[in-house]
């Protein structure tokens, strides 16, 4: 396939960028995105040009760190993968691909197709762990029974990569999926349950306080999830952060 890419270039957060063009020929359906990014940059290379740079790691869908918006749409057209696992077949010869970083406030950008998500880290940090006493005898925790329906609802949950295309796709830049599923993670099982009030109260504070918007339920959040977070979720915190609140 012959192709037009049309990528956003900004050398660090305080430049200004533009859109450049370039031209890439022969690329194969079966290539993944990356890989026909990693194509352009070597011959970019070979004519002395600045590369592309964009963020990546371990190319399985996993790490969540490709986050790209491919014509528009937060990691491409294809659903329930991230960029790295959207393969080339999904575009048609002589088609015109418009690649941008993340858009929101609270994702700036660092260099060309890279944004510094560190505040998906932040809103974690504030209260997305169990806090673990060891001193004395702890109960082990394949003896605690857990209900089946809430062991799976909190693996679902548990399964956001944090890749931020839920804020991406969001025209308010909500983060309200990635940290109710967070939230979810810990609120559904009785070991999350002793911190619950603090926790709640914490996340959504540290969410607000990194600049996200709020969330007027479009469900574009869901759709354009690559491991397709429930808004179930979101519902779920607003109920735990009301309890918390009202104690």
């Amino acid at each position: 396939m012959n192709l037009t890419l049309k990528i956003w270039r900004q050398k660090n957060a305080t430049a200004k960028g533009k859109v450049q063009t370039y031209q890439i020929a022969d690329v194969s359906p079966d290539m993944s995105f990356l890989e026909m990014l990693d194509v352009l940059n070597e011959q970019l290379v070979e004519k002395g040009e600045e590369t592309v740079e964009f963020d990546h790691d371990c190319r399985e869908g996993i790490c969540g760190s490709c986050s790209l918006q491919i014509n528009g749409e937060p990691h491409g057209p294809d659903r329930g993968v991230a960029t790295c696992q959207l393969h080339m077949r999904r575009f048609k010869d002589g088609d015109t691909i418009t690649i941008e970083p993340f858009r929101a406030k609270a994702f700036p950008v660092i260099k060309d197709l890279i944004v510094d998500r560190s505040a998906f880290e932040r809103i974690q940090q504030a209260g997305g762990y169990v806090s673990v006493n060891t001193s004395g005898n702890t109960q082990d925790a394949n003896s605690i029974p857990i209900d089946k329906e809430d062991a799976d609802a909190a693996f679902y949950a548990a399964t956001c990569i944090q890749c931020g295309a839920c804020v991406a796709a969001c025209k308010n830049a909500s983060a309200m999926l990635f940290t109710a599923a967070k939230v979810s993670q810990y609120a559904l099982l009785p070991q999350g349950k002793v911190e619950a009030t603090r926790r709640v109260l914490a996340m959504v504070e540290q969410m607000d306080k990194e600049g996200f918007g709020n969330c007027t339920n479009t469900g574009a959040c869901e759709i354009e999830c690559p491991k397709g977070i429930s808004l179930e979720n979101i519902a779920r915190m607003n109920r735990e952060y009301l309890k918390a609140s009202a104690k």
